[in-house]
């Protein structure tokens, strides 16, 4: 089995950010090759997470300069994010592609990718379940994302989180309000608070204000009818009313806090609009707001994908990529999901990965196969239905 990691960082996105991440490390890199798979990255995949090309070398990876030559005698190309047309153009039907592919919002290169007679399998379709955990990247960014978060905020916040005690007087401890205790938010919550900052929570799930207590954060209860999650744990969408009474009685809270975060990102859809420039003129001078989902839509109506804004004096952070503000980090993490996705299904005698398509996690995250778009929530996504 030959499997091709790409470099990332040659091209960048339409924001001009410069892909850091790696899809492996030396370490995961190494497993693989003893496992009996062949490794070919391409040139200076890892430098901007601190990998050499010669730490993959020590490990029997092959390093090659063009990677286009390689592209039709792979077996599988493993990726952060999702390759080229041009790329996937060189590939031999039956390959395997694997990345974040973004597919509710990327209708034609899936279509793409199928008509090719490619696998796909995107990273973001991994179900969360207590099998998948390992392999779940997409719940290993999000949580690094939480962390950066409260981290670029407490940096542009002109005071300080914890509480200090001086001879010249006591700073009372910032006060830190998150809405969306997913991943994400729940890291942000334990951030905040180990650096010592009062912590204020909200989630349309009452099920997780458990986890937030136990993280020394306080949760907001907000009365707006019946709520839930999906059977993959994510919030469900909310009606118009129910929006409208959720931003009311938030509308305090925000106006009380010094940074507020928010997380809110449905599966596959917008996300939701929860600050409107008018609750932000409710915010002190100063405040910082960091917007998870400007990349995607955005929570905070202001916020500009890509960039730090002022509106109404409130810093709006929207620079998105967050994981990749701690690179190595990161891919460690996603070089560890895709270890563990390739381990889970690789055949031993073969050599090969073993595309079972109805074991549980595969019929999730494969997406296209054999010519066809093959999971039912994308087709039903792309019908409109």
């Amino acid at each position: 089995m030959k499997i091709i990691i790409l470099n990332e960082s040659k091209a960048p996105d339409p924001l001009n950010n410069v892909e850091k991440r790696c899809a492996a490390t030396p370490s995961s890199a190494q497993r693989l090759v003893k496992k009996g798979a062949t490794l070919l990255l391409e040139a200076g995949a890892g430098v901007h997470s601190g990998y050499s090309d010669k730490e993959y070398k020590e490990v029997g990876v092959t390093v090659i300069d063009d990677v286009n030559d390689a592209l039709s005698t792979a077996d599988m190309l493993v990726a952060v994010n999702k390759p080229t047309d041009a790329q996937l153009a060189l590939m031999k039907k039956g390959a395997i592609v694997v990345g974040h592919l973004d597919p509710f919002f990327q209708q034609s290169l899936v279509e793409s990718i199928a008509e090719k007679g490619l696998t796909a399998i995107s990273v973001e379709m991994i179900p969360r379940s207590s099998r998948a955990q390992k392999m779940d990247a997409l719940s290993s960014q999000a949580s690094l994302a939480g962390y950066v978060m409260v981290m670029q905020a407490a940096n542009q916040l002109p005071s300080i989180l914890p509480m200090m005690m001086t001879p010249s007087g006591t700073i009372k401890p910032a006060k830190v309000f998150i809405i969306g205790a997913g991943v994400a938010g729940l890291q942000a919550i334990a951030t905040a608070k180990r650096l010592g900052a009062n912590v204020l929570a909200y989630d349309t799930r009452p099920v997780v204000a458990e986890q937030v207590e136990s993280l020394g954060g306080k949760f907001l209860k907000i009365d707006i009818g019946e709520t839930g999650q999906t059977k993959d744990g994510y919030a469900k969408e909310l009606t118009d009313e129910q929006k409208a009474k959720q931003q009311e009685a938030q509308r305090d809270a925000i106006a009380d806090s010094d940074i507020v975060i928010t997380t809110a990102q449905l599966f596959g859809r917008k996300p939701p609009v929860l600050i409107s420039k008018d609750t932000l003129a409710l915010m002190k001078p100063g405040s910082v707001v960091v917007d998870m989902a400007a990349t995607s839509g955005g929570n905070v109506e202001g916020s500009v994908a890509g960039e730090t804004v002022e509106v109404n004096g409130v810093k709006v952070i929207g620079n998105g990529n967050w994981s990749q503000y701690v690179a190595k980090a990161a891919t460690d993490m996603y070089a560890n999901n895709i270890y563990n996705l390739v381990d889970e299904f690789f055949d031993d005698e073969t050599k090969t990965f073993g595309l079972n398509l109805e074991d549980d996690i595969l019929a999730g995250c494969v997406i296209t196969h054999d010519g066809n778009i093959t999971n039912d929530m994308l087709n039903n996504a792309y019908k409109g239905a």
